[in-house]
């Protein structure tokens, strides 16, 4: 069935805003005047390609076969009629095997209706379908979620080239990498040190850091000299009082002042002898002076050393790279220096003191953590070059590495996803294979209804079924023929002339009718005669007299009637017309309640305003009389000028076919006495509303039509209303027209 029928841009109807009939049922009458658009939306449903702007919504994306009878259909169809296949009434047996053939396909074809709700649910986007859509669409949410985290903190971005604004392809590699990626799982923060180098700038080769010889500096700590009291010759005879004193050094430190002093003792100013100065001589030695000079040049040797050291300590801080831990670093170097400047505080004590003892601060600790130091920063100096040498290995290493830690985060998500769609695509291919199945049986049954039909089918049961119905009624002058080639029909007269030119109007309409009316239950072909259908009356009583309109009436409902049924062919019905007293007849149902409609029916009133045709709905069946529906125009103008909108250019009419049928009914009504109550333009409009009373010519729904501006029809409803209050009938003016109710009326 049709469920909605969207009209935009076409006849009368809006350019920008579509008019839409929607929830439509199993039966629809559609009331308008002549000219509103209503043989438009006949040619809607006709005709798919009508309108690229306009289009029917079909229930469950199932297009039926529509059977349109409009003012097209009879153009192209009376002067050639095309000869209709249906089923003799002979052919019972054919019949009763096509019909139980059909259930079959029905039945089939409401299953494959279900499968395909619960597969994609009633438009497509649903069902089964739908929760795998919906699946897909959240696990891109729940796996978006880490890599939006990386994003904002920026430094892993580099491993998330091509995904960064696609969820679709972010959702697409986590399932590629959860399936291919083995590798090493790493902490965040080691991820992120290692993206400096590899993900910044461009790195280059690093140098290596100095390393340290402290073989020399660290011998020195063991220097015998050190441990030696160097003193004088022990057999000189000054040399028993200089050990009792023990003044070895401080004798020596005031020998040179004894030699520039002449030889007079520069402590107690006396003269010494030459064999005193000789035994001073004697005492200092060349043994004395060798060990002396070691401690000289180990004092020299050892500032040299140290110093070298201290120079490269130095040399590290000026430029540590991005390897050496500068605070650990210094703090070493303080401790370096320290020491260094202690044991050189010592060393020279050893030389102004030779016959002390002297014992230096091991440097071994201090120097070891800094070469250490050294040796670890140079390891990653190293890797650091390896990595530079193969940068794009390294880069592919790490990308991995971050997809690792990223699928490890969402282990969860994967797991239920990974269920859910394996569940969601098992039940899926369930259901297409049972649609396959379904198709399978449908196209089975049809080819079965097919040959059926084509075996038993003719155009001739078509031409006894209309002829017979033609006589019943009186078109007796006229019948229906085969035209000769078994494929078309003729009319012809009772002496086999052509009557096709010389029936009436209304014997051309009916006559179409007939043929419509067998149609629907047939086809063009041989097959097809027994398909699912849509069918559509548009004013099929234009021109004829009220014996064939009860006729014509009583062959629609017997339309409906049949359409109910199981086994029915007609699925759809759409009756649109101008007529009401056809509408009344088409639309009884005894089933009906009073200001109400039956779940099988949908009523519409289209109407067309000051520029476009607009279709409204009602909940029960808005046609009663002429004379009701001639007021209810009234009523809607005047809501269009309340709400500041057009009035239909048709509205004068409208009031002179009240004035006319309310007037003439009470008929002691002086017009041109009523008249002259108005003065100005406000006579000139009440004479032109009065203009049709007694012309005796006119029927309450014949369509004289005149275009006033908006203005003039605004002026014709005041007067119209002052009419009434004038004659005195303003009572029936407000049963009529009753004022809209406010909050209070209301209450």
């Amino acid at each position: 069935m049709i469920q909605s029928i969207s009209i935009l841009n076409v006849a009368t109807f809006p350019p920008k805003t579509a008019t839409t009939l929607d929830d439509l049922r199993q039966f629809n009458y559609i009331f308008g005047t002549n000219g509103t658009g209503k043989t438009t939306i006949s040619r809607i449903v006709a005709d798919a390609a009508f309108s690229t702007a306009c289009q029917c919504t079909w229930q469950n994306s199932q297009v039926l076969e529509t059977f349109v009878l409009n003012r097209d259909f009879v153009d192209k169809n009376f002067d050639q009629m095309r000869g209709v296949f249906t089923l003799g009434e002979k052919e019972k047996d054919t019949e009763d095997k096509i019909n139980t053939a059909k259930a079959n396909k029905d039945k089939e074809q409401e299953k494959l209706d279900n499968f395909t709700r619960t597969l994609g649910g009633e438009d497509g986007s649903g069902g089964k379908k739908g929760e795998l859509a919906q699946l897909e669409s959240n696990t891109r949410d729940k796996f978006w979620v880490p890599v939006e985290k990386l994003k904002k903190e920026k430094k892993l971005v580099g491993a998330l080239t091509g995904v960064m604004s696609d969820k679709e392809k972010c959702k697409q590699k986590v399932l590629s990498e959860a399936e291919h990626n083995k590798a090493a799982l790493k902490d965040l923060a080691d991820l992120e040190k290692k993206a400096e180098t590899i993900f910044g700038e461009a790195p280059t080769k690093q140098s290596f850091y100095p390393t340290i010889f402290d073989s020399a500096l660290l011998g020195a700590e063991s220097n015998p000299i050190l441990k030696k009291k160097i003193i004088g010759k022990e057999d000189v005879d000054i040399a028993a009082m200089i050990n009792v004193l023990g003044n070895s050094d401080w004798v020596r430190q005031g020998l040179p002042y004894y030699e520039q002093n002449g030889q007079i003792c520069p402590f107690c100013q006396q003269y010494t002898t030459e064999q005193f100065a000789q035994s001073l001589k004697d005492y200092f030695d060349e043994a004395f002076e060798n060990d002396t000079k070691a401690i000289n040049d180990l004092l020299a040797q050892y500032a040299q050393d140290a110093g070298a050291i201290q120079s490269i300590v130095v040399g590290l801080l000026a430029a540590p790279g991005k390897f050496l831990d500068v605070e650990t670093l210094k703090a070493q170097k303080a401790a370096l220096d320290q020491t260094i400047a202690a044991n050189n505080l010592r060393l020279d004590n050893k030389k102004k003191e030779p016959s002390q003892v002297v014992t230096l601060v091991s440097l071994t600790t201090v120097i070891s953590d800094i070469t250490a130091m050294i040796e670890a920063a140079n390891a990653e100096v190293v890797k650091h070059n390896k990595m530079v040498d193969n940068l794009a290995a390294e880069k592919q290493m790490l990308t991995a590495e971050v997809w690792r830690y990223v699928i490890t985060e969402l282990e969860v998500d994967l797991k239920q996803y990974q269920k859910n769609k394996q569940d969601l695509e098992k039940a899926i291919a369930g259901i297409e294979t049972r649609i396959q199945t379904a198709e399978k049986r449908i196209a089975e049954t049809t080819k079965e209804i097919t040959d059926l039909e084509k075996s038993t089918t003719s155009i001739l049961p078509t031409i006894s079924a209309i002829n017979k119905t033609l006589g019943q009624f009186g078109f007796d002058s006229f019948s229906l023929a085969d035209a000769g080639d078994g494929m078309h029909y003729k009319l012809v007269r009772a002496d086999g002339s052509d009557a096709k030119k010389t029936i009436s109007e209304g014997e051309k309409t009916f006559v179409v009718f007939l043929y419509f009316y067998h149609l629907i239950k047939g086809s063009f072909s041989q097959t097809g005669v027994t398909t699912d259908r849509v069918v559509v009356f548009d004013d099929p009583v234009s021109s004829v007299d009220s014996d064939v309109l009860f006729i014509v009436s009583s062959l629609i409902r017997e339309v409906c009637d049949s359409s109910r049924s199981v086994t029915g062919r007609i699925k759809q019905v759409f009756v649109l017309t101008h007529n009401v007293y056809f509408h009344k007849e088409v639309t009884y149902n005894n089933k009906r309640q009073p200001d109400s409609c039956l779940n099988e029916e949908s009523f519409w009133v289209v109407r067309k305003g000051a520029t476009h045709s607009q279709c409204d709905r009602h909940q029960h069946n808005p046609i009663k009389t002429s004379y009701e529906l001639l007021w209810s125009e009234v009523r809607e103008a005047e809501n269009a000028m309340q709400s500041g909108g057009g009035v239909s250019p048709r509205i004068e009419n409208t009031l002179r076919r009240i004035l006319e049928h309310y007037f003439a009914i009470l008929g002691s009504i002086d017009y041109k006495q009523l008249c002259d109550k108005f003065e100005g333009a406000d006579r000139v409009m009440c004479n032109s509303l009065f203009s049709w009373v007694n012309a005796g010519s006119h029927s309450a729904l014949d369509d004289a039509h005149i275009a006033p501006s908006d203005v003039m029809a605004r002026n014709a409803l005041r007067v119209f209303k002052e009419i009434f209050v004038q004659s005195g009938h303003e009572g029936h003016y407000r049963m009529m027209n009753p004022p809209p109710a406010t909050a209070a009326t209301v209450a």
